[in-house]
């Protein structure tokens, strides 16, 4: 007996080790979000050696690294709290919406989002993404206080925004489990309606049967509110824009989709996005220098693309942000100004063809939160 006790310590400390190197990602602490700064200061930023490493190649192999790990522990965390109940115990309280914004400049219309989240902190997280590259400056508004996440620097027309929004799902998906819908905004984006109209459209009440009511209170079934379009007549040079035969095998042209980059994802979409990797392989690749300026708009592919190719009877195949490409300049869509800011426009902004009209819409100069903010009450949010 005494002879096989070193050895039975030997085993049970190799096996201790084992399970430490297997658990030690589940076991190490998250990347803890940037705090945002106080009212009227600077949003955080990253060093100025890291801003200057990641901005030079985007979303580079080595850059990629500390993002992996959050997105494998966002999903792990995800699959785990589904597997273990810990979603449905969520679910027992209301769900959530959490709103992403994603942006390179200043938060002009948190004052009007202000006014939109009053009296609904229960029912919406918020988080945001902020270039560290650009200095931003927040208004005096609570809302925004404490929900910068860790950033990189983005760049238009690059596979940056892609990775930008994967880490505003990751982070909302690691922040609360009642999270049940995730919608991403810009910092041109505003409300076109009340957030309890955004929040009854998205959870409608339940059916009055019960075998109907089960159904809907499975949040895995909700649809997620994305544009995912086929046939556009930019598609063909869009696809070929990184060189014959660089997306195959995984994109061949027939499931090459386009739509908007804004989009409002279900947490079922939400956790397919951040446990991807087969896909972003592809789409992360930079375009040929000679159509870079014209046809390399990653962002408007690989979400419409890989949820179509996953879930395409899971998804509405429009989007709940309306977006004027009338007389668009350089890839840039209409922007609005305070002129054109009239209960006319707001209407027209809001209708659509589909289940539910626009939510949200884009793209407004600063010149129009004052505007905005005088007919908040009497139009905006008057449902």
């Amino acid at each position: 007996m005494a002879t096989s006790s070193p050895m039975v310590l030997s085993l049970l400390l190799l096996a201790s080790l084992t399970a430490l190197l297997v658990l030690a990602p589940r076991l190490s602490p998250p990347p803890q979000p940037a705090l945002a700064a106080a009212a009227g200061e600077d949003a955080p930023t990253r060093p100025a050696a890291a801003v200057g490493a990641a901005s030079s190649k985007g979303t580079g192999a080595g850059e990629e690294a500390d993002d992996l790990r959050l997105f494998r522990r966002a999903a792990l965390e995800a699959t785990a709290a589904a597997a273990s109940g810990k979603e449905a115990k969520a679910a027992a309280g209301p769900p959530k919406v959490a709103f992403l914004f994603l942006t390179n400049s200043d938060l002009t219309f948190a004052p009007l989002w202000e006014r939109y989240f009053a009296g609904n902190s229960a029912l919406l997280n918020i988080y945001v993404h902020a270039d560290p590259t650009s200095h931003l400056r927040l208004p005096a508004t609570p809302s925004f206080r404490g929900r910068f996440i860790a950033a990189k620097p983005t760049r238009r027309a690059d596979a940056s925004l892609i990775a930008a929004a994967r880490r505003l799902l990751a982070a909302a998906l690691l922040d609360d489990p009642a999270n049940a819908y995730f919608a991403l905004l810009s910092q041109h984006c505003v409300p076109l309606h009340s957030f309890p109209r955004l929040y009854s459209s998205l959870f409608p009440p339940p059916p009055t049967s019960s075998a109907a009511a089960a159904r809907h209170d499975d949040h895995r079934r909700l649809p997620s509110y994305i544009e995912v379009l086929t046939g556009e007549p930019q598609m063909p040079s869009r696809y070929a824009a990184r060189g014959d035969g660089a997306m195959l095998p995984e994109v061949p042209y027939e499931r090459f989709r386009i739509g908007s980059q804004f989009f409002t994802l279900a947490r079922r979409h939400a956790v397919l996005v951040v446990r991807e990797r087969r896909l972003w392989r592809k789409f992360r690749q930079p375009c040929l220098p000679e159509v870079a300026a014209h046809e390399c708009y990653p962002e408007e592919h690989y979400f419409p693309t890989l949820l179509d190719m996953a879930d395409p009877a899971g998804v509405a195949r429009y989007t709940l942000t309306r977006v004027n490409w009338t007389g668009s300049v350089a890839g840039h869509p209409h922007t609005y100004g305070a002129a054109e800011v009239t209960p006319g426009l707001v209407d027209e902004l809001r209708a659509s063809n589909h289940t539910h009209p626009h939510m949200f819409a884009r793209k407004f100069a600063p010149d129009c939160l004052a505007p905005l903010l005088a007919m908040a009450d009497t139009v905006l949010f008057k449902d």
